[in-house]
């Protein structure tokens, strides 16, 4: 399976190393606009470095790893002559590049995946079976991440990640939204939070900071009976429950979940060349990648008016 990178800044480095290390996968290219870091990781992992992907012969999977602007352009042609794309968060700048992309998979056959890491985390998946109904869901995603992803408002480009992960684990439509945003040091959002109501009752108080002093990763689910805390940096879990005892007034029981560890982003790389060979969805395909995006540029809108 012939595999490219599109882009390998920060992240896409870290996908052009674990393409190359995977069974059954070749990686047949890197493509970047800077030349220079384009050649030293091609020779890092032993590839070439083309000016565009479309250059490379029989390319069967790509992964953008660009900013969000250009994804949508990237991903077109490619999409529509059947590569099969992963695109990392969010899938696109606007929900009508997302539905052109979506309806270009569609036609094609092409398997169209969205880097949502955080949904291949093993705290997230550890935790997972044991939210079944939450009723209020606290998010803090904080630190100081200022020097890439500078294109779009901190909730495109942080909060996007437990958009998603709370669309994954209710059950249920969002019924409304409030948020508020303040741009600190550069001219778009830096610290946003917003609170999601679902039809079922569910609330999720989010908040979103890059120009935090401490990194903070942290999820806690509220349910009946049940508390569910996941650091996703750390890669932690807590859960406690009421344990009912014999004749008597129940118990709080629990502690601290084991969590394997695997590399989130290779398991989401794993996940995506899988699908490709099974003929299956991926984990993530691009109408969810769509929803958190949809649930995103609702929030930016709000924090606008």
């Amino acid at each position: 399976m012939k595999a490219a990178v599109i882009g390998v800044g920060h992240l896409g480095r870290h996908h052009a190393r674990i393409l190359a290390s995977l069974p059954g996968v070749s990686l047949a290219g890197v493509v970047d606009i800077n030349k220079d870091r384009a050649a030293k990781i091609a020779a890092e992992y032993g590839t070439t470095a083309f000016g565009d992907a479309r250059e490379i012969a029989g390319l069967d999977v790509a992964v953008i790893a660009t900013p969000t602007e250009s994804h949508s352009a990237i991903a077109q042609p490619l999409i529509e002559s059947g590569v099969h794309t992963l695109i990392e968060k969010p899938v696109t700048q606007t929900l009508a590049e997302a539905d052109a992309l979506i309806a270009a998979a569609r036609r094609s056959g092409a398997v169209l995946a969205v880097g949502h890491s955080e949904r291949f985390n093993p705290a997230v998946a550890a935790a997972r079976p044991y939210v079944n109904d939450p009723r209020f869901i606290e998010v803090h995603r904080l630190g100081t991440q200022l020097g890439r992803s500078l294109d779009i408002d901190v909730v495109l480009d942080l909060m996007i990640h437990d958009l998603d992960l709370i669309l994954s684990m209710v059950p249920s439509e969002v019924e409304s939204v409030e948020a508020v945003g303040v741009p600190v040091l550069t001219p778009k959002v830096d610290i946003a939070n917003a609170r999601v109501r679902f039809k079922n009752g569910c609330i999720a108080n989010l908040t979103a900071s890059r120009i935090s002093r401490d990194q903070i990763r942290k999820i806690r689910f509220f349910q009946r009976e049940r508390y569910v805390s996941i650091d996703t940096a750390a890669r932690e879990v807590e859960m406690y429950q009421l344990a009912p005892q014999p004749g008597g007034l129940p118990k709080i029981d629990g502690g601290k979940l084991t969590v394997p560890g695997d590399e989130p982003l290779k398991r989401e790389l794993e996940d995506f060349v899988a699908a490709v060979r099974e003929k299956r969805a991926p984990a993530v395909p691009g109408e969810q990648g769509r929803a958190a995006l949809a649930l995103a540029v609702r929030i930016v809108e709000l924090m606008r008016q």
